[in-house]
């Protein structure tokens, strides 16, 4: 069974990594795409590293988007919180329910929590096996398909993905009223 299909399956190889990734929707596979060519040339570590450099650019680009298109935010104003704001998991999931008003999905959570229990093994210096590092990449993808299904259900577009044109035509409010909207929802804003 494919990582794609299972949040729990395993993934025993290089090989076996690569068709996980060639599983998912396209959207997935350009936005990591460079992934490949980083776990057969480079150690495992630096496909994570990559994975996760990724994966955190698009928990900003859904916060960012939320504001702009769902709250209707000032872009200058908004793009400057999220720059400020110092991002924490459980950080991101309470910013995540005020942004769109619904929890991440379970699914996405337990694949972010795997994936990052390995990283922070890498990160620290840690012992964690190649198998391990597999699956906590393969886990950041599972993260990156929940996350782009529940939010394009929920406002209508895909943080891992091109987001040209996401926002649409409607006005944006301006920057005073953005800024008293962003600090009800915890961003800092000066």
């Amino acid at each position: 069974m494919e990582c794609g299909k299972d949040p729990v399956s395993e993934i025993r190889s290089i090989p076996g990594l690569k068709r996980s990734y060639a599983s998912r929707p396209t959207e997935i596979q350009e936005y990591f795409e460079h992934l490949c060519p980083l776990v057969d040339s480079y150690p495992l570590e630096v496909g994570l590293a990559y994975a996760f450099s990724r994966l955190e650019t698009a928990q900003n680009v859904a916060l960012y988007c939320g504001l702009v298109k769902v709250h209707r935010a000032n872009a200058k104003i908004a793009r400057a919180a999220i720059d400020a704001y110092f991002k924490t998991t459980a950080d991101f999931e309470d910013k995540y329910l005020n942004v769109f008003g619904h929890k991440m999905p379970s699914r996405a959570r337990t694949a972010l929590s795997h994936a990052q229990n390995v990283r922070n093994q890498v990160l620290h210096g840690k012992v964690a096996s190649a198998k391990d590092k597999r699956n906590a990449i393969a886990r950041v993808l599972d993260f990156a398909v929940s996350v782009n299904a529940h939010v394009n259900g929920l406002a209508g577009f895909m943080p891992f993905d091109d987001l040209r044109g996401f926002k649409g035509r409607a006005a944006s409010l301006d920057e005073s009223t953005t800024k008293w909207i962003l600090r009800g929802m915890g961003f800092p804003v000066r």
